[in-house]
């Protein structure tokens, strides 16, 4: 018989940072684990109780949510040499189009800096300005550090992978600035009261206060978006995209792929102007 018990859920979190995972992939990981072993209430864990258990989150869940899930409980049952329990994960048409509703327009970008600005926000005006300039990830920003500003190059460690990323001259310049300000000799640009690189819960919650003297639906403002913003720009001018995920830090192309996606409006302009029609 097989059951999840607190001392597996510890051994399994230690092996997976042995395996360097981020430190959000673990938390994510053991949550799902956490919420599985919950919702069995004490029964054993066999094939037919994790099949109910996908019909559950079926149910409840976004498909791509309910994927990750079971790619969780996937890992920890192969860790756990428990094959017999293992299920399929849920097959999903590719997305061809970004949803309009979700996608931040640069205009929109624009009045959230303009928002930050009015509010005297100066931190969170470059910070954004950062993100989208650079196409670093929220995580990243602690690389952006008075050295990388100095040399006008950040040098990013990301889950193992090293880049670097190359910071605009005017970028560096308002930088500068902002360093001779806040008296910042050393470190990351952006930190906190005490000092600290600002996380993601701190960036994401200032976003959201620009929102409504922005005009901008709450949907399309987190860091993530700024990225995204920046890579549609990107490849919109330059049509490389094995340089955009370099760039981006992607292993894949096929995640890149994702970053450039246009909304089905304006695939719609460009089949209005292949001028194939002749009534």
């Amino acid at each position: 018989m097989k059951n999840i018990t607190q001392k597996l859920i510890e051994e399994f979190k230690i092996f997976l940072i042995s395996e360097e995972k981020s430190e959000a992939t673990v938390e994510k990981y053991i949550r799902d684990i956490c919420a599985f072993w919950g919702w069995l209430c004490g029964k054993n864990v066999d094939k037919t109780a994790v099949l109910e258990y996908k019909a559950y989150l079926v149910e409840n869940y976004k498909p791509t949510s309910v994927n990750s899930v079971l790619s969780s409980l996937n890992s920890f049952f192969t860790y756990n040499e428990w094959y017999d329990c293992k299920v399929k994960s849920l097959k999903i048409q590719k997305q061809i189009f970004a949803s309009k509703d979700k996608e931040l327009t640069k205009a929109e970008y624009e009045r959230l800096l303009d928002a930050a600005k009015s509010k005297k926000n100066e931190r969170l005006y470059l910070l954004m300005q950062t993100i989208c300039s650079t196409g670093i990830r929220v995580s990243e920003l602690r690389f952006i550090t008075v050295a990388a500003v100095n040399t006008g190059v950040a040098n990013i460690n990301c889950k193992g992978k090293l880049r670097q990323v190359f910071l605009p001259k005017a970028l560096c310049k308002v930088l500068t600035r902002y360093i001779k300000e806040q008296k910042i000799s050393s470190g990351s640009v952006f930190v906190s009261r005490t000092g600290k690189p600002l996380d993601r819960s701190n960036i994401w919650s200032d976003m959201k206060k620009l929102c409504e003297s922005a005009g901008v639906s709450k949907d399309k403002v987190f860091p993530h978006n700024l990225r995204h913003l920046f890579a549609r720009t990107y490849y919109s001018l330059q049509k490389d995209i094995v340089r955009l995920a370099d760039i981006l830090g992607h292993s894949s192309v096929n995640t890149t792929r994702i970053y450039t996606m246009e909304t089905g409006e304006v695939h719609k302009r460009h089949i209005e102007k292949l001028g194939l029609l002749k009534c």
